[in-house]
């Protein structure tokens, strides 16, 4: 197997444009891609565009008919069926949302396609991650649902097991239904409580279909949870699963909007802890799945602030260059955002946090504190099912 990472990117992919109202810019690509360019990530890996995906591969997941009313809508926007979740508040139509829609998902196919072959190590399409989506409706800003569809590619190239690891504010729930019958996908999804957040789902209860149970896994947390209890929680939750379930690929979604300053929800972690997250999934990839490691974006809607810090961060820990969090942001890049958005972009890699976490086997459970009550609700509903003590 080859080393290195692989960036997909391909300008067109800015195209997948709701509209000037809608919280998901496409401006958030595009000012990714060029900081990523400013500290020569995109030398250190290799920037690849592949091609959209083909009905037949879009078929690996989404029905027929649905994909016929993407197509339908896509030429003509006005009579977009609403029972597709198409033409709605959070997905509406637009010209060419079919092509914009199935070349995202063809960037994230293609880089699941380049791990298995050997091609590289690690692959990132910080434009995918569009994990609502499912079989047959569109859902939370996704038409199609390229983590799926790079999981399901991945199984039909042969991979025994793939497990994929959410950490987007909102439940990863269009992945988690595509494969909750199915023992080789394990799902992994830590997002704020189901109660207080779209979709609604995501409770840790939810553990999978028959022949499946202890595949799906939801850490439900609590709203104003901050870089320690984030990390806690992920710490504590899924280095065990990983050992147990010996991934053949590991896959990652890294949805930026669990910031503080994200508009749409309500933790309160910065990018010093997306960083650190993001780290220790490429350690446990390399530990629990010989390194193959698909990382993806998701959402994020502090557009400026926020998201291409986090996923020029992801871009150089994939590349194997990390961007130490005091470094300064490039002024070129600065002064392009204020260009294209009039708006000040941050002045460092850091928002100022060295996040610590209190590891969950050294430190214990406190049943007083909210967030441990969430992790200990997710380690009883599915860490038997795998052998492991909760």
């Amino acid at each position: 197997m080859t080393g290195g990472a692989q960036v997909m990117w391909d300008e067109a992919v800015t195209g997948y444009d709701f509209g000037p109202e809608h919280p998901m810019d496409p401006i958030r690509l595009a000012l990714t891609m060029r900081l990523v360019e400013q500290f020569g990530l995109d030398r250190t890996a290799k920037v690849v565009a592949a091609k959209g995906a083909g009905l037949s591969t879009l078929r690996l997941v989404h029905h027929a008919e649905y994909i016929e009313a993407v197509r339908n809508a896509s030429e003509s926007p006005g009579s977009a069926d609403g029972s597709y979740g198409l033409g709605t508040a959070d997905d509406p139509a637009f010209a060419g949302m079919h092509e914009a829609s199935a070349l995202i998902a063809g960037q994230s196919v293609g880089a699941a396609e380049a791990l298995w072959r050997g091609d590289v190590l690690h692959a990132v399409n910080f434009a995918g991650g569009l994990h609502h989506a499912m079989p047959g409706t569109a859902a939370g800003f996704c038409i199609y649902n390229d983590a799926s569809l790079a999981i399901a590619r991945l199984l039909e190239l042969g991979a025994e097991r793939v497990a994929y690891v959410d950490v987007d504010v909102h439940h990863g729930d269009g992945v988690q239904a595509t494969f909750w019958e199915d023992p080789r996908v394990l799902t992994i999804s830590l997002h704020e409580h189901p109660r207080l957040l779209f979709p609604g789902t995501g409770w840790p209860e939810e553990t999978g279909g028959t022949g499946a149970e202890g595949t799906a896994v939801n850490v439900a947390l609590p709203p104003g949870t901050a870089d320690e209890g984030w990390l806690r929680a992920l710490h504590g939750v899924v280095p065990e699963l990983l050992d147990s379930f010996r991934p053949t690929v590991l896959v990652t979604q890294h949805g930026a909007d669990t910031h503080i300053e994200d508009p749409l929800a309500h933790l309160a972690v910065t990018v010093d802890a997306q960083r650190a997250a993001a780290s220790a999934l490429h350690d446990w990839a390399h530990a629990y799945a010989d390194g193959r490691w698909l990382a993806l974006g998701g959402g994020g809607y502090a557009v400026v602030d926020v998201v291409p810090r986090s996923w020029t961060h992801l871009v150089a820990i994939a590349a194997g260059a990390p961007i130490e969090p005091e470094t300064d942001v490039p002024e070129e890049w600065r002064q392009l955002v204020y260009a294209r958005t009039r708006m000040s972009a941050p002045r460092r890699m850091t928002d100022g946090r060295r996040p610590e976490w209190r590891d969950w086997h050294e430190h214990g459970y406190d049943p007083a504190n909210a967030l441990d009550q969430a992790v200990l609700a997710t380690r009883r509903a599915v860490f038997p099912a795998h052998g492991v003590m909760p």
